[in-house]
């Protein structure tokens, strides 16, 4: 049987998550700092500072997150798959894995992306990673290609090119990139 509140105290309990919501509001940073007090106006840079330090120290940490999701579900979705002869007309579960390698060449393609992105927060990560976008790119369908069933030796050998063209420039620039594998609910999430 249920249990019924009482007013009281869902009346209490709604005013409370109020008046949370509008002192969080209200500590929140308008921008409309005045300008003839130098203590706010260092301390309101200071954040900032500090934020774009650690926006740089954590590039690499995404960098290799990203590229090593990018390079497991390379290996595991299209490489292996394809080497077992399971994109084969005829191989059982064909269907499947070409679906699978779909869903993993777009995935790879997104983090990839991601990846570079996040190299251009750290000097020499981004010096090492450059040259590499335009190879990012000449995967950008190749997932539907996969997909499709259509994709053959060079597809599958781009992709595993331009993964290990992204792991030696991580490692090159200290960002050493292991395969790091993505479950299927990540690939279609």
């Amino acid at each position: 049987m249920p249990r019924s509140v009482p007013l009281g105290r869902t009346l209490a309990a709604l005013l409370l998550s109020c008046a949370l919501v509008a002192g969080a509001t209200a500590c929140g940073d308008s921008g409309d700092a005045p300008g003839g007090n130098a203590a706010s106006t260092s301390a309101s840079a200071s954040p900032s500072v500090s934020a774009s330090a650690e926006k740089q120290r954590l590039a690499k940490t995404r960098f290799v997150a990203n590229a090593g999701l990018a390079a497991g579900a390379t290996y595991q979705w299209i490489v292996k798959p394809y080497r077992a002869g399971t994109f084969k007309k005829g191989a059982e579960g064909r269907r499947l894995a070409l679906v699978k390698a779909g869903l993993a060449g777009g995935f790879a393609y997104n983090r990839l992306q991601a990846a570079a992105k996040n190299a251009k927060g750290d000097p020499l990560l981004s010096k090492a990673v450059a040259p590499l976008t335009a190879g990012i790119e000449s995967l950008k369908g190749l997932g539907t290609k996969l997909r499709k069933g259509e994709a053959g030796e060079g597809d599958v050998g781009a992709f595993e090119s331009v993964i290990d063209s992204i792991k030696n420039a991580g490692k090159d620039a200290g960002a050493e990139v292991k395969d790091r594998v993505p479950s299927t609910s990540q690939l279609t999430g």
